[in-house]
């Protein structure tokens, strides 16, 4: 029997914690048990002075008087916790990278009539065309969408030069500091390779140079993981509109063939609604209402803001949508799928199914997702949850009722298109003025993760609420943005936790647009789609004429748990924007580290917030984390000639 703890210390979603309850009753281990079982967690762990790169040890470095100062090999805390922050951030950064290559192969295919989808985003094609220079008189579609699935692909590739996504999207400033200090990456593949290769044992063994690799690979997080993967999808896909829809377990529904998507990949969730929308019928036929596609984690906010799919929970809750008893199957591609799902399942009637051919979970059952057989793919998954429909066991059906409703789908496009109700001639200025007369201190984006070793959804939504407070703006995107959304901060009714001036703001706005007001946390995607922010905080640079790094805005990870919250992190502190985390990283057992990456100046020569003008900010309590957070921002308005209120905490 699993050792059971409050349900409220663990989460603050009270749908999670009744199901919970019901785990517990029926036995079954979920991440929050298994969080605690691994406490005390190790210190050399937490503070990434531990070596395992050869077989010489491992090695450990002592924090007292007593024990080993160097590993084996003669490597110091310094050496050790650079080259382990690198591997963390090549681990962070390279499923985005797949995931960008993945959509770049499938626009491909589409485009010669390989795989079976519609390209839906042609305003987006022609922009990104036009921007590489690609001539479009005379050719269609499909003869632009090849071209530029060819170019992306050669990002790759290429073996000189500088990544092209980069030059398409960067300020020309970053660019000049990346370039100075010849951190700029040439092809996502190459920088991975050399990355694993400086942290190698025997090799790159200058912690200053190591971190330099960092700041590559945050790079190529940012532009040939982000930036391509947003682009791409819209093109595919189309970009995402604003749209209503609902959030909390009790989306899936007792009365519908319930299947879960989950994970990250665009083109196995839209198919599976491709075919539950085809197959809807033989679902009734079963005696069901429908079919019910639900999302959870990445998957979800792709699905949200183009399909208006609603979402059940985020990633340290995703085993207790299974038991609900009522998920006939979940699906799962690649990115924050936990291997525990496999075992929850089998206490249920749910299939796991699994669908990359390079990503398999034991046990789980495997449809393979290749874009030529997208179609096979999505009526086989649809057809196996139909299958399961009547294994259902009604004594351990259980789903929390009520949902919150909330609104997506902020993509620049639709930010621009809201504001040109404002300002037809020139759509940014109102948002502009906003932020110079100080209604709007500043913009702070929340994202990234929830985390079984924290209180569940707590963070992220204390910090927002303190934030929104003091009339600073909020954007979200991942699980960060599924917390803001259970607890109504994605809906026109958050306002309430807005300061007046905020609130003012947001509701002239929203009455432009037809709303009682624009909700207070702007949902702008996945994770990938930290690009949209990126290009939101460039448009405004631009627009003003400074860098990035001048802009009054910071960035949130309060319940980080995936190493790429530490790269799309490091990607924005590349572009001088400060950014927070809630959970430490693995680095305070190097001061020489830690000060480069969370320093001011102090003893030591270099810091990124001297080289890039932003930092790393680690505080747990989310309170005193937005306070640090509206210093930083004043700080930033006050170098930029704005004036700020006198805050008192």
């Amino acid at each position: 029997m699993i050792k059971t703890f409050l349900a409220t210390d663990l989460t603050i979603d009270t749908g999670v914690q009744e199901l919970l309850l019901k785990a517990n009753s029926e036995g079954i281990e979920t991440a929050f048990d298994r969080a605690k079982q691994q406490e005390p967690h190790c210190k050399f762990g937490l503070a990434g002075v531990c070596c395992r790169r050869c077989m010489m040890g491992p090695c450990r470095i002592s924090f007292g008087e007593k024990g080993a100062k160097r590993g084996v090999c003669g490597a110091t805390a310094d050496q050790i916790v650079a080259r382990n922050l690198l591997t963390l951030i090549v681990d962070g950064a390279t499923p985005h990278v797949e995931h960008a290559r993945e959509v770049a192969h499938t626009l491909l295919e589409a485009a010669e009539g390989i795989a079976p989808y519609e390209i839906k985003g042609k305003d987006k094609l022609w922009k990104i065309a036009l921007d590489l220079g690609l001539t479009l008189e005379g050719k269609s579609t499909n003869e632009v969408a090849k071209e530029v699935a060819l170019i992306a692909l050669q990002d790759f590739q290429k073996q000189t030069g500088v990544a092209t996504w980069l030059s398409l999207h960067a300020h020309a400033k970053s660019i000049e500091t990346w370039e100075k200090l010849n951190i700029l990456p040439r092809n996502a593949h190459l920088e991975i390779a050399n990355a694993i290769n400086k942290a190698a044992m025997g090799c790159d063994s200058d912690p200053l140079n190591l971190l330099l690799g960092v700041m590559t690979m945050a790079l190529v997080e940012g532009y040939d993981g982000l930036h391509l993967s947003t682009d791409l999808s819209d093109v595919l896909f189309g970009t995402p509109k604003l749209v209503k829809a609902q959030y909390n377990m009790g989306v899936i529904k007792a009365d519908y063939v319930n299947i879960a998507v989950h994970g990250h990949i665009p083109m196995v969730s839209e198919k599976v609604v491709e075919w539950s929308r085809k197959l809807n019928g033989e679902a009734k036929a079963l005696g069901a209402q429908g079919i019910n596609v639900i999302g959870i984690c990445c998957s979800a906010n792709e699905l949200l803001m183009r399909q208006g799919v609603s979402v059940a929970t985020n990633f340290a809750s995703q085993e207790l949508a299974i038991v609900t008893g009522a998920l006939e199957a979940m699906v799962v591609d690649a990115q924050c799928i936990m291997p525990g799902l496999q075992k929850v399942a089998e206490c249920y009637h749910t299939e796991l199914i699994s669908t990359l051919p390079n990503i398999k979970i034991e046990g789980s059952s495997h449809v393979e997702f290749s874009p030529a057989k997208a179609d096979q793919m999505g009526e086989e998954i649809v057809r196996k949850a139909l299958d399961r429909y009547s294994e259902r066991d009604m004594v351990k059906l259980q789903i929390p009722k009520g949902t919150v409703e909330a609104y997506a789908g902020f993509s620049v496009e639709q930010i621009i298109e809201v504001l040109s109700k404002i300002n037809q001639e020139d759509p940014l200025q109102p948002f502009i003025q906003a932020l110079t007369d100080g209604d709007i201190l500043g913009v702070v984006a929340i994202v990234g993760c929830t985390n079984p070793r924290v209180k569940q959804d707590w963070a992220n939504t204390e910090l927002a609420k303190e934030l929104l407070k003091h009339n600073v703006l909020i954007v979200a995107t991942g699980c960060s943005a599924h917390s803001l959304g259970k607890f109504g901060l994605l809906s026109p009714e958050g306002i309430e936790y807005c300061g007046p001036k905020l609130a003012n703001v947001l509701k002239t706005i929203g009455e432009a647009n037809g709303l009682t007001s624009l909700p207070p946390a702007w949902h702008m995607g996945s994770c990938v789609d930290n690009s949209r922010i990126d290009d939101l905080l460039v448009a405004l640079a631009n627009r003003v004429g400074v860098g990035v790094r001048d802009l009054p805005v910071a960035g949130s990870s309060p319940e980080p748990q995936s190493p790429k919250a530490l790269s799309i992190g490091t990607f924005f502190i590349a572009q001088g924007v400060d950014v927070h985390i809630g959970l430490n990283a693995p680095i305070s057992g190097s001061p020489f580290v830690e000060n480069a990456l969370t320093g001011d100046k102090g003893d030591f020569a270099v810091t990124t917030d001297e080289l890039f003008g932003g930092k790393l900010i680690y505080e747990e309590d989310p309170i005193k984390a937005a306070h640090i957070l509206l210093q930083r921002i004043i700080k930033k308005r006050t170098a930029l000639g704005l004036q700020s209120p006198d805050l008192e905490f």
